[in-house]
């Protein structure tokens, strides 16, 4: 086949017959390809030569899959700009003195378990605290600090002073303090 009448063809049946031997499709799809790998690499690397190594790098693995290649299964083109990408990812932590296996792990935000039992723990302890004091003052001490009301909303929900709601609130604190006292350390709270 000539070598212009190349250009018609798709970058699989190039390289399919890159595999069968035919070294002008080679040279169709390196023509092809390897300005596109190049220019993928010096934007990523902004280094003329590290770029074209990059991209020699990639057309080589290119060669290397082309039997085994399945028509169909992805486009040459984005397996080959995967390729470069992952190159160039790979010189860019080694230029940061970054090696894979320094780069540590990303650290799970959720809790653990010990500190899910150990929220449970708390949780349980404060509502059976909550359940010992008189109704008014957990009424009071509930509003405030576990749903965030301002203490002049409390006085009209309740309906009571501003001065009575104070009262209320500092009260229950003082016996959530006396009946959780005992169990700062089983609570895993620290003294302060």
């Amino acid at each position: 086949m000539p070598f212009d009448a190349q250009s018609d063809a798709t970058d699989d049946a190039l390289l399919a017959r890159f595999a069968r031997g035919d070294r002008v499709a080679a040279q169709s799809l390196t023509l092809r390809l390897t300005p596109r790998a190049f220019a993928q690499a010096k934007r990523m690397l902004n280094d003329v030569t590290e770029a074209e190594d990059v991209a020699q790098e990639a057309m080589l693995r290119l060669w290397r899959i082309a039997p085994d290649w399945r028509p169909g299964e992805a486009k040459v083109t984005t397996w080959l700009y995967r390729v470069v990408a992952n190159l160039c990812t790979d010189r860019l932590r080694r230029r940061r003195g970054v090696g894979l296996d320094a780069i540590a792990e990303p650290e799970d935000p959720a809790p653990g378990a010990e500190r899910l039992l150990q929220d449970r723990d708390r949780a349980s302890a404060l509502e059976t605290a909550l359940q010992a004091l008189p109704e008014r003052q957990r009424e009071a001490v509930v509003l405030r600090h576990l749903d965030g009301c301002a203490n002049p909303e409390i006085a009209e929900i309740m309906g009571v002073g501003v001065e009575a709601v104070e009262s209320l609130i500092a009260r229950g604190k003082r016996k959530l303090s006396e009946l959780l006292g005992g169990a700062k350390d089983e609570l895993g709270y620290e003294e302060t």
